[in-house]
């Protein structure tokens, strides 16, 4: 066997791994992450048929609507991360989207990479989307933009009464433009607990709005209840505390 066999045969192996890893996106690979990098969410323990589902870099005066009315036909509710320079001429999709039960969250103030920024600035940027949001609702989670995080920024978040929270199920829809995939995707990985990150904006929304088309029906049929970050962990946290005080 010669060297560059090898090579290539380790190179195959481990593209192998990481395109498993992808794929089923295993919760211990999600806790070893969390605990090196503690304070951020990616999922809740729980047995109970919950999932939580998100959407980034909303709201889109054409597609928000969409994901509105899938979301209503399907009696589920989501939290929906708000760029807020994006609010100004949209304040009555921020209204329709508390209005029909479900919450916002913080996604700072443009689509762009938050780990590029310094500290100072992305306290800035916090504190700016914060005072918009807080216009409509007072938000408690708050997802860098892109999903990069350090530790520093977690702590920022928590100054401010954040949590951070990613999620445990991610069908790269900014990367690979398929419904089909998303679709089959979230119901390969979804457990109890899961958290669902989807995107809004143009192409985006559309995709998304066709992905929870074919996912919603399936999971309401396999018992699932679809809810908002703060519903999933208050049920958590409600039906920890009743088994604890038995």
């Amino acid at each position: 066997m010669t060297f560059s066999y090898t090579i290539a045969v380790a190179s195959l192996i481990g593209l192998i791994i990481v395109m498993t890893l992808f794929l089923f996106q295993p919760r211990w690979l999600l806790s070893i992450i969390a605990s090196i990098f503690p304070g951020v969410i990616y999922f809740a323990k729980t047995t109970q048929k919950i999932i939580a589902l998100t959407i980034d870099d909303t709201p889109d005066p054409n597609t928000t609507p969409k994901l509105l009315e899938v979301l209503r036909h399907y009696q589920a509710r989501a939290t929906f991360f708000i760029i807020s320079n994006k609010v100004r001429t949209n304040e009555s999709i921020v209204l329709q989207i508390i209005e029909q039960g479900h919450e916002l969250g913080n996604h700072l103030t443009k689509d762009e990479p938050s780990i590029k920024l310094s500290s100072e600035e992305f306290e800035a940027n916090l504190i700016e989307a914060h005072h918009i949001l807080t216009q409509f609702s007072v938000p408690h989670w708050l997802r860098p933009a892109s999903g990069w995080y350090n530790h520093t920024m977690v702590k920022i978040a928590q100054k401010y009464g954040y949590t951070v929270a990613l999620g445990s199920i991610f069908p790269l829809d900014t990367h690979i433009h398929s419904p089909w995939f998303a679709s089959n995707h979230i119901l390969l990985n979804t457990r109890p607990g899961s958290i669902v990150i989807l995107h809004d904006d143009g192409e985006r929304g559309e995709r998304a709005a066709l992905t929870l088309e074919r996912v919603l029906p399936e999971l309401a049929r396999r018992g699932y209840r679809v809810v908002t970050l703060s519903e999933l962990f208050s049920i958590v946290s409600e039906l920890y505390n009743n088994t604890h005080a038995q």
